[in-house]
């Protein structure tokens, strides 16, 4: 990853996933000094990108006198207790997962960072009729931060050809930062399905699908647009006509919400699903970005599921930037002096 500049903002990672977050704040010219993943797979493909110490314990494990002091928490806390997917269990979620939001309250609450990222899906809003997310606004409010939030679909803020909207919400703990703040402002998506595919003569055999596969007759009749993507959907395919990729998710390729199927040569024999490779481009991440060999399809598929769009969030930290260039330039005096 690019090189940051030694007077940048310190931020620490929570739930980092593959560091998407990170990445974008890294192309805006922040530094991540800790991440905090339970995921192996997620944490060796971090590791495979990223020169910043990973904590790969629970977090409930994690003292916060273990933590190094930062400016910045960003955190995309585990979404599926408020998702669709989910059941939309909230704080009630019999994993615990929604629960885990407390371990960041515990965290800020100790640390006192200048800012907070939160990220999560839209259905967090409405969920319980608005109680779970009234609980997490109160929880923030009353640590002293001044809260905006937003839903931004990706398509429409990072030029990224995938229908995903997620909300972001941005805290401050000066009130002069919070009113500077505004979230980007919509750009033109000039970015095509076509530009995030890989080489179609260099995909392995094992994407395509064949006679063998048990709906092969009906994704024959269904996919044969080459500019569309195609979901199959249990019983039934579902075109996505607005020349956008659906919704990425955690648990592609295992049932359910499959991977995307595409079918560019237009014949019987070659429709396939996106690439893992392709799954990142469709997220955002770098053709750089490092995916390791020995992590299976499968856990990669769900990374770059769980994962963030990489743009929209570059353009949130770059704004985020704009807000505390104050803060900034008095860190960059202090260590001058």
């Amino acid at each position: 990853m690019k090189c940051i500049e030694s007077n940048s903002m310190k931020c620490a990672s929570f739930f980092a996933g593959v560091g998407g977050i990170d990445l974008g704040f890294d192309h805006a010219g922040f530094e991540t000094i800790y991440a905090n993943e339970i995921d192996k797979f997620a944490v060796e493909t971090m590791r495979a990108n990223f020169n910043f110490y990973i904590d790969h314990r629970d977090i409930n494990e994690v003292q916060t006198s273990e933590i190094p002091d930062f400016d910045i928490m960003l955190a995309g806390f585990p979404c599926q207790a408020f998702s669709v997917a989910g059941y939309r269990q909230g704080f009630e979620d019999e994993k615990g997962r929604g629960n885990l939001y407390f371990e960041l309250e515990r965290i800020f609450s100790e640390k006192k960072p200048s800012v907070i990222l939160l990220e999560n899906v839209k259905n967090l809003v409405g969920h319980d009729n608005g109680n779970t997310f009234k609980v997490i606004l109160e929880s923030l409010k009353s640590h002293g931060y001044h809260v905006k939030y937003q839903v931004l679909n990706s398509c429409e803020y990072g030029n990224i050809p995938q229908n995903r909207e997620r909300i972001y919400v941005v805290c401050f703990k000066d009130i002069e930062a919070y009113n500077k703040f505004s979230f980007p402002l919509p750009v033109q998506l000039d970015t095509s399905i076509n530009d995030l595919l890989e080489d179609e003569k260099t995909i392995d055999k094992k994407y395509f699908y064949t006679e063998k596969t048990p709906f092969f007759s009906q994704l024959v009749e269904e996919i044969k647009d080459a500019k569309t993507l195609y979901q199959w959907r249990r019983q039934y395919v579902r075109a996505n006509k607005s020349n956008m990729c659906p919704t990425l998710t955690a648990n592609m390729g295992t049932g359910g919400h499959n991977v995307p199927l595409l079918n560019v040569q237009g014949h019987s024999n070659t429709i396939r699903k996106l690439t893992p490779r392709e799954c990142f481009n469709f997220q955002g991440f770098p053709k750089n970005f490092i995916l390791p060999k020995n992590t299976s399809n499968a856990n990669l598929y769900k990374q770059a599921g769980n994962s963030v769009v990489v743009p929209v969030v570059e353009r949130i930290a770059l704004e985020i930037k704009k807000a505390i260039q104050v803060e900034l330039e008095s860190k960059n005096e202090l260590q001058i002096a």
